[in-house]
């Protein structure tokens, strides 16, 4: 008889094996699931900056007027009145890019496109949405816009930064309307009173101009919205150049497209 002189290797038990394989299933879940977030959180984020970029772009290269500000007024004397805003017709377009918003408060050269419609289609390509059921910009009521908070460009990522006094500024063919950030709130998804003519009074009569933004919160989830409520401070015509805080921004974009 030979004796085999060899090591021979120990049979695995069923539960071993088991176990083995289902280590290497929860690494591979792992990874997929990282891969995701990193999708979610940069990649979108890349393609809808770059997409907005595009659009604010053509949107203030198509606009008229000078992209200087107007001379400021002499001391002493009250800023000029231009009278009651022009209010642009509803556009009842989905996906139509009407306007440019920018919020100082968000970053100097924070300018993002505002498009027709709150559908997918519309907030993660192009950003900042209106809803079509609310006031255009400058009308009497409540123009209210959605936004993404940390994907497809989380271009209301810091709404929560957000302090009273801080300026609103909204583009559109006819002129720029600024708005004046009054208070937020947390609110849970059903609360659709946030967006009535004069916000969380429905039914009432509205007499002033109010925009309302809307984001799901906290940053990373969606069981509640973030509502930031601002009124109209002013407005003036294309004709007159953008307001001095945004001109700087506003000639970047219009050089873009040159």
């Amino acid at each position: 008889m030979v004796r085999s002189t060899g090591h021979v290797r120990p049979r695995r038990g069923v539960g071993r094996t088991v176990v083995l394989v289902v280590g290497e299933l929860l690494v591979t879940v792992g990874v997929v699931l990282l891969l995701f977030v990193v999708w979610e959180l940069w990649w979108t984020n890349l393609q809808a900056d770059n997409t907005q970029q595009q659009a604010v772009t053509r949107f203030v290269h198509d606009m008229q007027g000078p992209v200087a500000p107007a001379p400021a007024p002499a001391p002493g004397t009250a800023p000029k009145d231009y009278g009651k805003p022009v209010v642009m017709a509803d556009v009842n377009v989905p996906g139509t890019v009407f306007g440019v918003v920018y919020i100082p408060r968000f970053g100097s050269d924070y300018s993002r496109p505002l498009v027709d419609g709150t559908a997918p289609e519309q907030l993660n390509t192009l950003g900042l949405g209106r809803y079509v059921d609310s006031a255009m910009p400058g009308a009497v009521g409540n123009f209210s816009v959605a936004g993404h908070r940390q994907t497809h460009g989380a271009v209301l990522d810091a709404i929560h930064t957000l302090v009273p006094g801080d300026k609103i500024y909204v583009q559109t063919k006819d002129g720029y309307y600024t708005y004046v950030f009054r208070n937020n709130e947390i609110v849970l998804p059903d609360r659709i009173d946030v967006l009535a003519p004069v916000p969380t009074r429905p039914g009432a009569k509205p007499t002033e101009r109010f925009m309302t933004m809307t984001s799901c919160n906290p940053r990373f989830g969606s069981a509640e919205r973030i509502i930031a409520y601002a009124v109209m401070e002013s407005w003036q015509p294309a004709s007159a150049g953008p307001p001095e805080a945004i001109a700087a921004v506003v000639a970047a974009n219009k050089a873009r497209g040159q």
